[in-house]
């Protein structure tokens, strides 16, 4: 076997990985969904709701933050990463909805861009595409988001808050939709290559 077949043996198997520390922590993160909303809808415990917020977040930055420093990235990791967060802001979206703290036109716009997203990967997975790798703007709209929701959970009770909490919301969303659409500039841009390279072969 050469060395470059080694090389990309290695490289297959690794991104076959299912347990690592990374993928753990994003488990951790999503189990903690269940508990997030029964916090808020049930007792209406939201300090301890916001408690579980930020270790979520905390969580989403360690993970990534590891996968990289000790070459742990995988193909579960690829996929478990993001549907934790965006399982978190959905939760959350339902709470503060349910709660009367935010109005429904803005819950409509952050699902909206989630249908738009979420049919054209269905697009990308005909074409033999799973999922799109993660760019930084689409982590600054999610970490604006996770910052906005904890902080109009306790504008509640502290009106700084809710100013705060309302400012990320607002920059969250923005950069949201302009994630969303790079997303589908990106898969645009791979369908097309690929049947450049199919027209080629």
């Amino acid at each position: 076997m050469h060395v470059t077949d080694q090389a990309d043996a290695v490289a297959k198997s690794s991104e076959d990985r299912v347990w690592t520390i990374p993928n753990a922590l994003s488990l951790l993160r999503l189990l903690g969904v269940p508990l997030f909303l029964w916090l808020v809808l049930g007792p209406k415990a939201d300090g301890w709701a916001v408690v579980v917020l930020m270790v979520a977040g905390f969580t989403d930055w360690l993970d990534g933050k590891l996968a990289r420093a000790f070459n742990q990235t995988s193909r579960l990791g690829r996929l478990l990463d993001p549907a934790a967060d965006r399982l978190y802001i959905l939760a959350t979206l339902v709470g503060l909805t349910v709660r009367d703290i935010i109005p429904v036109w803005l819950v409509a716009v952050l699902l909206a861009r989630e249908i738009v997203v979420g049919l054209f990967l269905l697009v990308l997975g005909r074409y033999g595409y799973v999922g799109l790798p993660v760019h930084f703007l689409g982590k600054a709209a999610t970490a604006n988001l996770l910052y906005a929701f904890p902080l109009l959970f306790l504008g509640v009770h502290i009106e700084f808050a809710k100013i705060v909490g309302w400012a990320f919301a607002i920059w969250g969303t923005g950069l949201y939709w302009w994630a969303g659409v790079l997303y589908l500039v990106q898969g645009i841009g791979l369908i097309r290559s690929g049947r450049r390279g199919e027209e080629a072969a």
